[in-house]
């Protein structure tokens, strides 16, 4: 049986992990601003996702991340891919395969980019484990200059404004060198540690793609209409899209604040998932 061939023998509209996908994400959303505004607790500090080696990292937000959004926008563009695909998807899998579809393209978003985040953090913080070791001052005035605090939180900037501006600087001023060294010590380590915690990744955006990567599959001759009015073919539009998050993610635009590789994370576990499943799966393949 082809998959343009399936019908079901019932469509619901808004099957049910679809719902409460759309119900769990808009709660996490309403959380968020009013223990925000209410009770100052920043809950994309706490249950968005952060770098697997940073101190403020915690298994759960390998979960939670997927719940969290940034904007209205940024939660409602992807509640509504999740059920103008997820949809379909739900009613030709079922419940409990579509559920962990979407649980292991998210987990996998969130591998991926944190991968690339390693190869592209890692010779910094190399730089600063061995200035700790062996500290020199010309190795600290090279680092200040090439990495702009306002890359960095606003606590570790206090930090900055505290440490170098005043105190480094008399230590210098007055050759008490080892005063100078170390405060340059002390620094790198608030850097280092606040580097490491920075990256922090939220919404359900890679599941999402992971969702559009299998209705591309799928359903790949599915006509879909961009902006209502241009028709393109599944296939076609996954994989113009997928191309596009590849080069916006090599672009490595400093002010582009997307995870597109968490993105082709999500379709790249979502297209191995499928492959899986049509080779040692037995429902619907």
């Amino acid at each position: 049986m082809s998959y343009q061939q399936y019908r079901p023998q019932s469509f619901n509209i808004l099957p049910p992990v679809v719902k409460n996908l759309l119900i769990i994400n808009g709660l996490f959303f309403l959380a968020t601003l009013v223990v925000g505004t209410q009770f100052g607790v920043d809950l994309t500090d706490k249950l968005g996702l952060h770098y697997l080696l940073s101190a403020d990292f915690r298994p759960y937000q390998i979960i939670t991340y997927m719940f969290m959004h940034g904007s209205f926008m940024h939660l409602f563009f992807n509640m509504f891919a999740l059920w103008m695909f997820g949809n379909t998807l739900e009613n030709y899998w079922g419940p409990k395969r579509f559920l962990t579809y979407y649980i292991i393209t998210g987990i996998g978003a969130a591998l991926c980019h944190y991968s690339i985040i390693y190869f592209q953090n890692q010779p910094t913080i190399d730089f600063i484990n061995n200035y700790i070791s062996n500290p020199s001052l010309e190795n600290f005035h090279t680092f200040l200059n090439s990495h702009p605090i306002n890359l960095l939180s606003q606590k570790a900037i206090n930090h900055y404004n505290e440490l170098i501006p005043t105190a480094y600087s008399n230590a210098v001023s007055t050759n008490n060198m080892q005063e100078a060294v170390r405060i340059s010590v002390e620094y790198m380590q608030i850097y280092k540690a606040d580097f490491l915690n920075a990256p922090v990744i939220i919404g359900a955006s890679g599941s999402v793609f992971g969702i559009l990567l299998a209705f591309g599959m799928l359903f790949p001759d599915t006509m879909l209409y961009i902006y209502f009015a241009i028709p393109i073919k599944a296939k076609w539009f996954v994989i113009l899209y997928g191309a596009a998050e590849l080069y916006s993610g090599l672009s490595n635009n400093p002010g582009d604040n997307v995870a597109h590789f968490a993105h082709l994370g999500g379709m790249l576990f979502g297209f191995i998932l499928i492959k899986y499943w049509q080779k040692y799966g037995k429902s619907n393949y």
